[in-house]
């Protein structure tokens, strides 16, 4: 019933999915485009490559409007998607990659240099044979990687490349991807969830959410400003509601149990006073850690919303 009563009444929200986001990538940069589910990430890209219209503002590629010039534009850039491919499903991967080269119009002798090149980063040698839609994730993987270079595209787009990946795959991607950035000078922009691509690859973040910019700048800044606080992780006993804590003006930033728990600590403050307040209630500290916060911590913060980060 529902159903049919929308067909006619249906309620609408607009939501602004990129919000004045402004930024400038220069030549050679390998940039982390990171945010939440929803943040506004993959819109942003869809932008860049010509996909989708922004409804206002101005995008540029390589000096190119993507919306008056899609197909100049398409020429720059290299695009992967994790979940999707752009290899043809039934075809062995090597055909796909020569219907790339007739798109592309490269080269023959460049195609075999470039294609031998990838093959041996990329250890992909033992399927080249084989249909694309039978290939594994990671070498589905692989394979997409190579097909966004082959035509050798200053620009690179790289929407959640590791997703799903085993270590050993995603340890090869991660070095591929550096070493395109390093020897090619290959603008990349990469949007991920794993932050360990992000300390591998980047050297700068765009912190993204709900549409708006909330950090531009360097990994390095971004993890020594917030490396003064402390993160304290408790094992105490008997069981306790984490209200005991906040209510004693400590901040609870996560509880695997009601006996284990992580406690923000800030910069000029010691354990000394929470481990008082626990002694005074006759609660035992069976177990206590405490680490400086990392770029996973932070994160962790800004996406489950568990405070107010200012970046």
């Amino acid at each position: 019933m529902g159903s049919v009563v929308s067909l006619f009444s249906a309620q609408k929200e607009t939501i602004t999915a990129v919000d004045h986001v402004n930024f400038d990538i220069g030549q050679g940069e390998l940039v982390g485009y990171l945010g939440p589910n929803g943040a506004g990430k993959s819109t942003t890209i869809k932008m860049l490559t010509g996909i989708l219209v922004p409804t206002s503002g101005r995008v540029l590629v390589d000096g190119i409007d993507p919306e008056k010039d899609r197909r100049a534009v398409a020429r720059k850039i290299g695009v992967v998607f994790g979940q999707k491919t752009q290899l043809w499903w039934d075809l062995p991967v090597e055909e796909s990659f020569d219907l790339l080269r007739a798109v592309y119009r490269i080269p023959g002798a460049e195609y075999k240099k470039r294609l031998n090149f990838f093959i041996e980063l990329l250890d992909m040698k033992d399927f080249l044979s084989q249909q694309a839609r039978k290939l594994s994730l990671g070498q589905r993987m692989r394979a997409d990687l190579a097909a966004s270079l082959l035509h050798r595209p200053p620009i690179l787009f790289l929407d959640e490349p590791t997703i799903g990946l085993d270590i050993l795959t995603r340890d090869i991607v991660r070095k591929f991807i550096k070493e395109i950035n390093e020897q090619e000078k290959v603008t990349i922009l990469l949007t991920t969830h794993d932050i360990q691509d992000i300390e591998y690859l980047a050297r700068r973040l765009i912190l993204l959410d709900r549409g708006r910019v909330h950090y531009d700048g360097g990994i390095d800044d971004f993890i020594q400003r917030y490396a003064a606080e402390k993160v304290l992780s408790l094992q105490v006993d008997p069981p306790l509601q984490s209200s005991f804590f906040t209510q004693r003006g400590f901040e609870v930033l996560s509880e695997s149990s009601d006996r284990n728990f992580e406690i923000r600590l800030g910069a000029d403050e010691t354990p000394a006073a929470l481990i008082e307040a626990l002694s005074a209630s006759k609660i035992r500290i069976d177990e206590i850690n405490m680490r400086k916060r990392d770029l996973g911590d932070t994160l962790k913060l800004m996406y489950t919303n568990q405070r107010n980060v200012e970046l």
